[in-house]
């Protein structure tokens, strides 16, 4: 059974239209590979995504992306899509279902 490698966040920069986060994906024989994932600052600002998922999202991705290429060399920078947070979104929506008000219980 082979070890999944573990990735780590390391922090993340601004600069004028994205933050960008830094994951370091350590592999079990020792060897460790830095990723930049970057999600556009209107994404934030317009409440597309909030600031404490980013991290979230970043290593979700990073997590496809190292299972759908397995032991193939893949870019060190991504990009977060409009779909991917749109997903992220509706799979992380935690408002609860409309329910029916209760009936009173005065008389």
């Amino acid at each position: 059974m082979a070890t999944m490698p573990k990735a780590e966040y390391v922090g993340f920069t601004v600069n004028q239209t994205a933050r960008i986060y830094r994951l370091r994906v350590s592999e079990p024989d020792g060897e460790s590979r830095d990723y930049m994932l970057s999600i556009a600052i209107r994404a934030f600002l317009s409440n597309r995504v909030r600031y404490q998922d980013a991290p979230e999202i970043c290593f979700l991705k990073l997590e496809r992306e190292l299972l759908a290429h397995g032991d193939k060399k893949m870019s060190s920078s991504m990009s977060i899509t409009n779909e991917e947070l749109d997903d992220y979104r509706a799979s992380h929506d935690k408002r609860p279902l409309h329910r029916r008000p209760r009936p009173s219980t005065k008389h």
